[in-house]
């Protein structure tokens, strides 16, 4: 979709990106505590920069999570804002993927993606990648123990995200000499997002919802950043 804009603020990243007349225009800064403060800048620097007022954006895709609560939670809200304005098209897409999507380049072609989840625990997703070079999941998304994390067998994998720097010795273990390598300092960004959109059913701002997997502790307390 021309003119679609995206947004990623799910982890200590904060980052947007549109895209317009075959070019990708973004935005990216690691700052934990300062996406909603930047994200709506950020927006308005792509915009800019793509000569383009809001009124031009076709449709909103959002990093969906899971990741920090608060986080997914000012991406839905954003989206959510954004779309109800103008009855847009909205793209739930999940963080998890987009993460994944970043070592494509790196020629990994089955990803196991991991975000620290705090409490001992990780957020993560297998994934492989197809030939459109769009990672497709192979395995439901959780939230678990490191050591319980499972990968289907025989195949050689690539891991990413912050779940590796934190229990990366654990992952390792579990996967053994099929790890091919990892890169824990990889983060989801919102040019993932706006590629991954495409695989995504489009729907109204209202059922533009977060993916927590850890529901139980988010319910617990709004004002508690959960991991």
């Amino acid at each position: 979709m021309n003119h679609l804009l995206a947004i990623e603020t799910a982890t200590e990243a904060c980052s947007a990106a549109l895209y317009a007349d075959e070019r990708i225009y973004s935005r990216f800064q690691i700052e934990p505590q300062g996406h909603s403060r930047l994200i709506l800048p950020m927006v308005e620097a792509v915009l800019q920069e793509a000569g383009l007022p809001r009124e031009a954006v076709k449709g909103i895709a959002f990093g969906r999570g899971p990741g920090s609560f608060t986080g997914v939670r000012i991406a839905t809200g954003v989206a959510q804002g954004l779309a109800f304005a103008r009855n847009l098209p909205v793209f739930a897409v999940s963080t998890l993927a987009a993460l994944a999507q970043e070592a494509v380049a790196l020629g990994a072609k089955n990803i196991l993606a991991a975000i620290d989840a705090r409490m001992g625990e990780v957020y993560w997703g297998a994934f492989r990648v197809a030939q459109d070079g769009l990672v497709r999941p192979v395995m439901p998304e959780t939230v678990g123990a490191p050591e319980a994390v499972t990968v289907p067998a025989g195949d050689e994998w690539f891991g990413v995200g912050s779940g590796w720097g934190a229990y990366g010795q654990s992952l390792a273990a579990r996967l053994g000499d099929r790890l091919r390598d990892s890169m824990p300092e990889a983060l989801p960004k919102a040019e993932a997002i706006l590629r991954l959109a495409a695989l995504v059913e489009p729907g109204s701002a209202d059922q533009a919802l977060p993916v927590y997997l850890r529901d139980r502790v988010a319910e617990k307390s709004s004002a508690t950043t959960v991991r």
